[in-house]
């Protein structure tokens, strides 16, 4: 009963969250405050919905619900509990489930926190946010559902790949990904500055503490990575130089470099337009990471599947996303003029 409580409630959070993606952006453009009023509790909703959706889908891997084929392929009675609960996203679809949960925390905590934003910016950012949120809702329900039954329940499940039997596997995961989908935030900032036209001090005061949090967060994941990939495998070992931990790397970098310009904007009202790029790129490059861990475009100690048909479904949200927000960069880059002006041997130019 409440694996299928679950299942609705991932159901009910796609709903909301495309009602979300559209009213509030709507509402946004036409100035209608009721419109954009509904994007705050919509973002709440959303995350509490995925919460419990993600709740039982950790219940059945703690009672062993061996109904559910995701438990059967990653878990077993006699495993300890920690491995239990860490199973729950030791696998494709319960990582996805993850992924999409804090996707949908940042929504929620941008509109509990976003109270001194302008509301149609507010607006703007929670719609953008709703709409990645939209696509991996899709993403999960239509090719990785987590729910799954089976007729016939086995009397025990197959166990988790004993690698993944590891602490790691209970930290390393969850803090990447608050990382990783912390900047989307950041994505949704830059796609509602771009809507709007508006980039100055005030945004950049306001996109860099998530910038901040997304990079500590990525920080945290990649080091506790190679701290367990060093121990488990050995230094130099293939999980060290694995290229999912490489892909993991690209968005950190850039993910510092956009800390570093959203400084200057504050300070100077310099680098708009590069902060703003950065800030797409950032967020791009970790949805490449995502394809390249679940597509099988590579071979990889801890890649989490596969299948080429759910890699095109994530490369179509790349494209989408990314490609949409470049192409908004490149017809509205040329109204944000930078106020300030900065020498060429200078620390913004270092």
């Amino acid at each position: 009963m409440i694996t299928e409580l679950g299942h609705f409630a991932l159901i009910l959070a796609f709903l909301i969250a495309c009602v979300q993606s559209v009213v509030p952006l709507v509402g946004a453009h036409k100035r209608w405050p009721g419109w954009m009023a509904v994007a705050e509790p919509a973002a709440t909703a959303q995350f509490l919905l995925t919460a419990f959706s993600f709740g039982a889908l950790m219940h059945a891997f703690i009672v062993s619900d061996f109904s559910l084929k995701l438990v059967v392929d990653n878990s077993h009675s006699a495993k300890p509990m920690l491995y239990k609960i860490s199973g729950t996203w030791g696998n494709h679809e319960g990582s996805m489930l993850l992924w999409v949960l804090i996707l949908a925390l940042f929504g929620a905590m941008a509109a509990w926190f976003g109270g001194n934003l302008p509301p149609t910016l507010r607006a703007r950012v929670l719609a953008v946010q709703s709409s990645i949120a939209v696509a991996f809702f899709a993403f999960i329900l239509f090719t990785s559902n987590p729910f799954l039954r089976l007729v016939v329940p086995p009397f025990d499940g197959q166990d988790l790949n004993p690698l993944l039997q590891d602490p790691g596997l209970a930290f390393h995961p969850p803090f990447l990904y608050l990382g990783y989908v912390g900047l989307s935030i950041c994505f949704s900032f830059a796609v509602a500055a771009l809507i709007e036209g508006r980039v100055d001090a005030a945004w950049a005061r306001w996109v860099r503490p998530w910038t901040l949090a997304a990079w500590i967060f990525l920080t945290i994941g990649i080091a506790l990575g190679s701290w367990w990939a060093y121990y488990e495998l050995g230094w130099g070992g293939f999980w060290f130089w694995d290229p999912v931990e490489n892909a993991s790397f690209m968005p950190w970098l850039l993910a510092a470099a956009l800390l570093h310009s959203a400084i200057v904007v504050e300070k100077r009202e310099a680098l708009k337009s590069w902060t703003i790029l950065l800030a797409i790129l950032a967020f791009g490059f970790s949805l490449i990471g995502t394809f390249i861990v679940r597509s099988g475009l590579l071979t990889s100690v801890h890649a989490f599947a596969n299948d080429p048909e759910r890699g095109v479904f994530i490369l179509m949200i790349l494209v989408f996303f990314t490609g949409g927000a470049l192409t908004l960069f490149a017809a509205r880059a040329g109204a944000m003029q930078a106020k300030g002006v900065f020498g060429v041997v200078s620390r913004e130019s270092a």
